[in-house]
């Protein structure tokens, strides 16, 4: 006799009733395991396995970097325009709302201040899925008022880079950031404030050649793609096979354009580590 016998024939819930699993709840790592978001989110989003660095934005990096989550957002409602009336597929100004729509962000970057084990910290952090992380107006804009606040009030100031470099949409507008971040940095630096970089994946570009590279300290993230144009670009520009692992954070450590590298598990006690020391 059978341990279980159905009582009333055929399915009868209906489709809206299955229960299906949420999207999101699994993530499967780049050799195939599959592990729960939750306990990735515990692991600083660092897979447990392999110890690869899953790509976050600001959010997740805020999280992790700021003491209880806990943080001011500055210029948060700062959108692009569009000074060249730009259209490719799209309109410039249909792209940047579909953008907003999709991510629920405003542009590529956020700034946020807080306290990271105690230490009053400026962080201003870019987010790729905002048009590949590209440095337009707004970006450069942001990155100002950040050093800016961190000029009057005192305050070391953060940078997180993730990036395809300038925003092509903006042409000549997304070139300028690059000297208008240097310029100010300069004033961080003339006033003996910290400034520390932190390169993740990717970070290229007109971001590498400015703000991302001129950190008191520039510190990287494991096997971050850092570089100015693409491996590819490189390899049908001079014609040749490029060296194994060019571009990677541990080969541009090797090289000396970086200071170390950071596991982002440790990122939050290494950081506090840095500002001590440069406090002393």
């Amino acid at each position: 006799m059978a341990w279980f016998k159905r009582k009333d024939a055929g399915i009868k819930t209906s489709t809206e009733e299955k229960k299906d699993t949420p999207d999101g709840l699994w993530y499967k790592t780049p050799k195939g395991n599959i592990i729960h978001t939750r306990e990735l989110k515990n692991n600083s989003y660092v897979c447990p396995d392999d110890d690869y660095h899953v790509k976050i934005g600001s959010k997740e990096y805020f999280e992790i970097l700021f003491d209880d989550n806990q943080f001011k957002e500055l210029d948060k409602d700062m959108i692009s325009g569009d000074p060249l009336s730009f259209t490719d597929s799209k309109s410039y100004t249909s792209r940047i709302k579909d953008s907003i729509a999709k991510t629920n962000l405003k542009d590529a970057a956020r700034t946020g201040v807080g306290k990271l084990n105690g230490l009053d910290l400026v962080i201003t952090c870019m987010d790729f899925n905002f048009i590949g992380g590209s440095m337009g107006s707004v970006v450069g804009e942001k990155i100002a008022r950040a050093i800016d606040y961190a000029l009057k009030h005192k305050v070391p100031f953060l940078m997180i880079s993730k990036s395809g470099g300038a925003r092509m949409m903006e042409a000549g507008f997304s070139l300028m950031q690059m000297a208008k971040t240097s310029a100010k940095l300069a004033l961080l630096d003339d006033a003996g404030i910290p400034y520390i970089s932190l390169m993740t994946d990717p970070t290229t570009g007109g971001v590498t050649a400015s703000y991302a590279m001129l950190g008191d300290f520039n510190i990287a993230e494991p096997g971050a793609l850092i570089g100015f144009a693409g491996p590819r670009v490189i390899r049908e520009t001079i014609g040749k096979d490029l060296p194994r692992g060019f571009q990677s954070s541990e080969f541009v450590l090797e090289h000396g354009f970086l200071d170390f590298i950071i596991d982002r598990r440790q990122l939050k006690n290494r950081i506090y580590t840095l500002l001590n020391l440069l406090r002393s």
